[in-house]
């Protein structure tokens, strides 16, 4: 019998926008290869890059995430 998985944390606001002078989404800050690769990922290494994530905001000019609220 399968074991119940927890679901995959994800830092996903459903905010899809990959910006192109940064290469990061304006919405989760991950560049788009950990989005794309985010579910094949250990949960270290998720971890490790939702750690990080607070300190890319400042990649992001601030206009462009202004219009996102």
């Amino acid at each position: 019998m399968d074991e119940l998985r927890p679901p995959i944390s994800t830092p996903c606001i459903k905010i899809c926008v990959i910006d192109g002078e940064s290469g990061l989404c304006l919405g989760c800050q991950r560049t788009l290869n950990e989005v794309a690769n985010w579910g094949r990922l250990t949960d270290v290494e998720r971890a490790d890059i939702m750690a990080g994530l607070p300190g890319r905001r400042g990649r992001i000019r601030p206009e462009k995430l202004a219009i996102f609220g």
